[in-house]
């Protein structure tokens, strides 16, 4: 196998980064193949500042409950809370625990002190309030899109009342029963109540979108927007607007949050042979629903499991057989083009884990030869470096880990390598 690899290799910084693509992406996304590495969230981080200080960056968005993220998003534009409460409150799937991202909130949070907001960095969680495991209750986000509603249109249009979503979602638990993912029959999606919820989830999501102007006008009568600095808090009728502007767009995610779960919870409760394959299928649409939104806000840094970034169609073999989706990326990139990119992370070994020297046949291997620690490599070296065939498939022994797929190469438009992953619990 060809070593000229060592000729196209380039530093993990922005300008490489940047220099790798025909244009400034407006979601440049960053995957990793494994979670609950620090060392790999150092590298994000890194990049992300060189991003915000170079090249326009503003958002930063991870693979977190986008619900969550708000929480996070208000202490670092507007100090709102603390850092620990941040951390606590503001992340799912345990990546509060992270040093590496609470020195993300921590530098967030300082480059924000003084600035306006037009010159602040924003942070977004884009998963929804999910896991494969089992879907929150629609009732945080259904209740909040009812009382944006009701606050600046009033009730006439309404097509329910705040009394009859809370009779209908009744008690959390029956949302979130442990047993529903693999028994259809315990799941709550399939009843009267859930099918009566969705008509209505609709229905306030169609009128969120017929008032657009009007609502855009309003004021942000729910305390609205933070207010920073001095200059924030006398920017007048400017202020305002982006005030009602960051509410509505609140609410457009509370809509999309709530029509998402209940669709998934519906899901959860079929039997048919479909089940597994649309819920995977309907998280990574409700993940791709948010980073769209978040685009419209001008570049973002995206950062989530490599799966959840490829182009590539997806596949996982579970208990009932193998499934396939598209996952955030790919349905991304069918609407954007080149205004999404995707650089994918491999890594050599993560030993406390029992993830060892890679084969020297395997794509991780020969990336393991260079001398770098860590170093990224550009689009199109498979074909002038490797040659045919690809490297050999790398097989994980921990399942914690996702080795990167070959084949996926051409579908990539850059590789970070990081070569030993230490053990920093």
């Amino acid at each position: 196998m060809d070593t000229g690899i060592k000729d196209i290799v380039h530093p993990v910084d922005a300008a490489s980064v940047l220099g790798l693509l025909p244009s400034r992406p407006r979601l440049l996304a960053l995957g990793e193949p494994t979670h609950g590495e620090d060392l790999l969230l150092d590298v994000r981080n890194a990049v992300f500042r060189q991003l915000v200080e170079q090249a326009g960056y503003r958002t930063v968005a991870i693979e977190s409950d986008c619900l969550r993220g708000r929480v996070v998003d208000a202490y670092v534009t507007s100090g709102t809370g603390t850092l620990d409460e941040a951390m606590e409150r503001g992340f799912s799937h345990g990546f509060g625990a992270s040093a590496a991202n609470r020195e993300l909130v921590r530098w967030m949070r300082a480059h924000n002190d003084g600035r306006p907001p037009a010159e602040q960095v924003r942070f977004a969680g884009f998963d929804g309030p999910l896991e494969i495991t089992g879907a929150a209750s629609p009732r945080r986000a259904l209740i909040a899109l009812h009382d944006y509603l009701a606050a600046r249109i009033g009730p006439r249009l309404l097509p329910c009342t705040a009394e009859e979503l809370d009779r209908l979602l009744g008690d959390d638990g029956r949302w979130t029963e442990p047993d529903a993912m693999l028994d259809p029959a315990r799941s709550v999606g399939g009843s009267a109540e859930a099918g009566r919820l969705r008509l209505l989830a609709d229905d306030l999501v169609s009128l969120l979108d017929e008032q657009t102007p009007s609502l855009l006008a309003a004021g942000p009568r729910d305390g609205g927007g933070s207010r920073g600095s001095r200059e924030d808090r006398e920017g007048g009728d400017d202020r305002d607007a982006r005030d009602s502007r960051d509410a509505w767009e609140r609410a457009r995610l509370y809509g999309r949050t709530a029509t998402g779960l209940l669709l998934y919870h519906s899901w959860t409760a079929d039997a048919s042979e479909a089940r597994m394959g649309r819920l995977l299928g309907l998280r990574d649409r409700m993940m791709a629903d948010n980073l769209l939104a978040l685009a419209t806000r001008g570049p973002v840094l995206v950062h989530a499991h490599n799966a959840h970034l490829q182009r590539p169609r997806s596949t996982m073999r579970m208990w009932q057989g193998p499934v396939e989706w598209w996952s955030a990326g790919a349905l991304v990139s069918a609407r954007l083009g080149e205004e999404y990119a995707f650089l994918a992370t491999a890594l050599g070994t993560i030993r406390h884990q029992g993830v060892e020297t890679p084969p020297p046949d395997t794509l991780e291997g020969l990336l393991y030869a260079l001398p770098q620690d860590r170093c990224l490599v550009g689009p199109g070296w498979p074909a002038t470096v490797l040659g045919d065939p690809l490297p050999a498939p790398r097989v994980s022994p921990w399942f914690g880990y996702a080795p990167l797929d070959p084949e996926h190469l051409a579908d990539v438009d850059g590789v970070v390598f990081v070569k030993d992953v230490p053990d920093r619990r």
